[in-house]
């Protein structure tokens, strides 16, 4: 694992407690934030997710 694997997962879980927060006290504005958080999160674990397998690929390759 990686730190944009890590540091995403961390956004996109943080993004979910801001947008739960935002519909408990009624804040479209928290809600949106949150979702946008959500997002940029999903984003940056996809492309740790694709860093961490280029690696592996390249190892695999080594290898063979």
């Amino acid at each position: 694992m990686n730190k944009d694997q890590v540091k995403g997962e961390a956004k996109d879980i943080a993004g979910k407690i801001q947008e739960e927060a935002g519909k408990l006290t009624g804040s479209t504005e928290q809600q949106v934030k949150g979702l946008k958080k959500q997002a940029e999160g999903k984003i940056q674990k996809g492309v740790g997710d694709l860093k961490e397998a280029v690696t592996d690929l390249k190892e695999t390759t080594k290898k063979g």
